[in-house]
């Protein structure tokens, strides 16, 4: 047998070892890989270990012994000799007291232990629904309850853990359980089941009868919203009196806009077909308009006119006597609008030629047709004779420009009726063309690269309606043309 070395410190000649230390030796290798094995194996291995010392059953009892050790020695300890033919004997010994202890799974037993883990989380799942759901309305008493609940589902738990472990150790294991234990579990299960459905059940007619209160008060806040806003318009029909219960909106806005620029369109048609048999060099004329404009095409000169005649109808246009001096509005757009709407524009011009639309056709002629361009339009208008032949009489332009000047009229009563009343403005020469408050004007006839445009000069001026942007119509410039 093989020993390791003690040195003693008084004398430099080894000792012997004593057999109480071979037994030490042999007692802490069984308890180290006792230690470090599997469950379900401690038992097989304990068993051979036992055997392995039965000779000296004092060898387990030393680890609890109160002899002292060798006082002023070092021991170390290598290696025990271990005798090959008891080793095998061991092994021999071992496997059949696994044979004789590991015993085969029952059937019966495993179906019951299975249903009865599955009964137990379904019981444990809907105490945590209840245990969750009581958090909110906070109800302490049964956050208490469910919280016990949980532990004892996972004590059963850890029991039938050791029932398991129980059952595979000990050959001599038997748990009484009828047949219709398997059964009853799958019965306890199913019953966990439907009281966890009906947590969640109560908790979602919870939250309906919540959402519905919460409807039943939205209804009745729009029942009185509903009954508000029908005082506010009886109390505003009478303040505004207008007939058939009229109401400034932004689609009539946009469609007497739209009317306006169908007149500013057919009268700046006549002025440059009068200016034409006058002999007037229109790419002359709109030069002194817009300068330096490089048009698209040919002809196109003719949205100059257009803007030069649209600017000058709208200038004064945000202003409540629309820029006419000496005019007194009756702060009443809406009454005003519905009586020049009731009427000839051109009767009023004759029956009342001081009232305020007289004043502001007279006004606007003045800037747009002044005395120097009339005279050089008109002065040979009695010797030409194809001249007075095309326009039968000078009525057709007297006419188109009263229409022009009425719906003009019409437009800014309906803008300053609007509360707060609709604001102008106009873009100006090289800003960069927005699509929010642009429109290029010529879009039907010519496509432009929107991102490098830049505007010309103001066609058609924009409007803004609270929040509502209507587009000014823009001539656009120095972007590459696509045709």
């Amino acid at each position: 047998m093989e020993f390791g070395t003690a040195t003693a410190a008084a004398d430099s000649k080894p000792p012997q070892i004593s057999e109480m230390f071979q037994k030490f030796a042999i007692a802490f290798k069984a308890k180290t890989f006792e230690f470090f094995t599997e469950e379900e194996e401690s038992a097989v291995n304990s068993a051979a270990v036992s055997a392995a010392v039965s000779d000296n059953e004092d060898g387990f009892t030393l680890l609890d012994s109160t002899e002292d050790f060798i006082t002023g020695q070092k021991v170390i300890i290598i290696k025990p000799d271990i005798n090959l033919n008891s080793k095998s004997q061991s092994q021999s010994q071992s496997q059949n007291l696994s044979s004789s202890i590991i015993q085969p799974f029952n059937t019966h037993f495993g179906n019951y232990l299975i249903s009865s883990v599955f009964a137990v989380i379904s019981s444990f799942e809907a105490s945590y629904l209840q245990l969750q759901t009581a958090h909110v309305p906070f109800d302490e008493q049964v956050i208490i309850v469910n919280d016990k609940a949980l532990v004892n589902q996972l004590q059963k738990l850890y029991d039938f853990r050791g029932l398991y472990i129980d059952s595979r150790k000990n050959p001599d294991f038997n748990l009484d359980f009828t047949s219709g234990s398997c059964l009853e579990a799958q019965v306890n299960e199913n019953q966990n089941k439907l009281r966890a459905l009906e947590t969640m059940f109560n908790r979602l007619q919870s939250d309906i009868d919540a959402k519905d209160d919460k409807v039943a008060m939205l209804r009745k806040q729009i029942r009185e919203i509903e009954e508000c806003n029908s005082k506010l318009s009886t109390k505003l029909s009478k303040i505004l009196k207008p007939p058939n219960g009229f109401l400034p909106t932004i689609r009539v806005f946009d469609s007497m806009l739209r009317d306006a620029c169908r007149s500013s369109h057919r009268f700046t048609k006549l002025l440059i077909q009068l200016m034409k048999k006058a002999g007037w060099d229109l790419e002359l004329a709109a030069s002194y308009v817009h300068p330096n404009v490089v048009y698209a095409k040919k002809g196109h000169n003719r949205y100059t006119f257009l803007s030069y005649v649209s600017l000058g109808m709208f200038q004064g246009f945000d202003t409540e006597t629309f820029g006419v001096d000496g005019s007194v509005s009756s702060n009443d757009n809406a009454m005003e609008l519905f009586d020049h709407v009731s009427i000839n524009p051109l009767e009023t011009l004759n029956k009342n030629p001081s009232s305020p639309f007289s004043k502001f056709c007279e006004k606007k002629y003045e800037e747009l047709v002044h005395p120097t361009m009339e005279s050089s339009i008109f002065k040979n208008l009695d010797r030409k004779k194809e001249v007075l032949e095309s326009w039968k009489s000078l009525g057709v332009f007297y006419d188109a420009f009263v229409n022009m000047s009425s719906s003009m009229w019409l437009l800014h009563k309906l803008a300053r009726s609007f509360t707060p009343p609709v604001e102008i403005f106009q873009v100006e020469k090289g800003v960069d063309f927005s699509m929010i408050y642009m429109e290029d004007v010529i879009k039907k006839e010519v496509m432009h690269d929107k991102d490098t445009s830049k505007v010309g000069f103001t066609v058609i001026p924009g409007f803004k309606i609270g929040r509502t942007i209507v587009q000014s119509q823009v001539y656009l410039i120095g972007s590459k043309l696509s045709k």
